[in-house]
C-alpha cells in the first residue's frame, strides 16, 4: 500500500522552475530517500508535501485520500534542517507546547515526552533553555519533537546535523524502528553513505525534474559496468594476463582490478585464470555507490539549460 502518491506536481516561481512535473509513490513503511544538489527542488517539494506551498498543478494523495493540509497535517512530522526550536524556551516547556500544537492532551504529550527523555537520557535537559545546548543536542530535542506524535509520515532533513557518532546511531536505530512499526519516512541527506546504509528507495531531482527513481540494489545494478576485483594466489606474468575477455584496470601485488568486455561472462573470466593455472582467492563485483551515481547524473543534467517559469507554455 503507498501511503503518499504525488502526481504531475509543478511549483513555478517568477524566475525558474523549483518543481517541474515530478510525480513518484512511497509505500508504507519505507524510507524514501529525496537527493539532489543545493537549488535542485527537494525543499520545494517537501513543502508542498507538508502543505506549506500549494502547488501549481498536480496532485498529491496521503492515506488513500486527496492531500487536505488542515486534516492531514497532525499525520505528518517535518523536521527541517533548519532548526524550528524557540532559543530562549525551556526543553521540557517546548516539547510540551509543540505536542499540544499536534493534537495531543497535557497528559498524553507529557507521558510520551518522558517516554522519549528517557530513552534518549535528556531528563536533566528539561529546564534548560535550548540555547545552552549544543547543536547535536538540539537535534536530539527536534527530532523528539518531530516524533512523538507518532505521525504515518516522517520527513526528516539532514536529521544527523551536529550529531556524534553515538548519537548519530541512537538517531538511525529509532529510525529503523519506526519503520518496523509502519511509519513511512523520506530522508533528505547530502551524506551519501548514509543513503546506502539506511534508505530502501531513492529519488534524485536537479533542477526541478526526476532524474532517476528506484531501490537502492536495483540502481547499482542498472549503473554497474562490468568490473571485478579478483584475489590471486600468485602474481601473474603480463602473458598470463593477455584475453580478450577482460581490460585491466588496475593491479597491486595479488589483487587485480578487471573490466569485463562486453560479450563476455563472469565464467569466462574465472575459466581464463583455471587455464593459465591461477589460483583465484577470491572474485567479487563492483558496483558503483550511490555517491558514484549522484555524481554522475547530476553532471550530465548539469549540462542541460535550465528551463524557466517564463519559457512555459500559455
Amino acid at each position: 500500500m503507498n501511503l503518499l502518491e504525488v502526481k504531475h506536481l509543478k511549483k513555478y516561481y517568477a524566475t525558474h522552475k523549483a518543481v517541474d512535473d515530478i510525480s513518484f509513490d512511497i509505500r508504507q513503511g519505507s524510507i524514501f530517500g529525496l537527493l539532489g544538489p543545493n537549488g535542485a527542488g527537494k525543499t520545494t517539494l517537501l513543502r508542498m508535501i507538508t502543505g506549506i506551498f500549494y502547488p501549481d498543478e498536480g496532485s498529491i494523495r496521503l492515506n488513500g485520500h486527496p492531500f487536505d493540509p488542515q486534516r492531514d497535517t497532525p499525520l505528518i512530522g517535518y523536521m527541517p534542517e533548519e532548526r524550528g526550536l524557540y532559543k530562549k524556551m525551556k526543553v521540557g516547556e517546548q516539547t510540551l507546547y509543540l505536542a499540544r500544537l499536534k493534537g495531543l492532551s497535557e497528559k498524553e504529550a507529557t507521558a510520551k515526552i518522558k517516554k522519549w527523555f528517557d530513552k534518549f537520557d535528556i531528563n536533566s535537559w528539561w529546564n534548560k533553555r535550548v540555547d545552552e545546548l549544543s547543536k547535536g543536542m538540539q537535534q536530539k530535542v527536534q527530532f523528539i519533537s518531530t516524533i512523538m506524535h507518532d505521525p504515518k509520515l516522517l520527513i526528516l532533513d539532514e536529521p544527523f546535523s551536529g550529531l556524534d557518532p553515538i548519537n548519530s546511531n541512537l538517531i538511525k536505530q529509532e529510525i529503523f524502528n519506526l519503520a518496523r512499526q509502519g511509519t513511512t519516512i523520506i530522508f533528505s541527506t547530502h551524506r551519501m553513505e548514509q543513503v546506502e546504509e539506511i534508505c530502501d528507495h531513492i529519488m534524485l531531482v536537479n533542477k526541478g525534474h526526476k532524474i532517476l527513481d528506484g531501490s537502492v540494489k536495483q540502481i547499482k545494478q542498472d549503473f554497474k559496468q562490468g568490473l571485478f576485483r579478483i584475489g590471486l594466489g600468485v602474481t601473474p606474468n603480463a602473458a598470463q594476463m593477455a584475453t580478450y575477455h577482460f581490460t585491466i584496470v588496475s593491479m597491486h601485488e595479488n589483487t587485480v582490478t578487471v573490466k569485463m568486455n562486453e560479450d563476455s561472462t563472469t565464467n569466462d573470466i574465472l575459466l581464463h585464470f583455471i587455464h593459465q593455472r591461477i589460483p583465484v582467492t577470491y572474485f567479487e563485483e563492483i558496483l558503483p555507490s550511490i555517491n558514484e551515481v549522484f555524481i554522475t547524473q547530476v553532471q550530465q543534467t548539469e549540462q542541460a539549460p535550465v528551463a524557466t517559469a517564463a519559457q512555459q507554455p500559455a
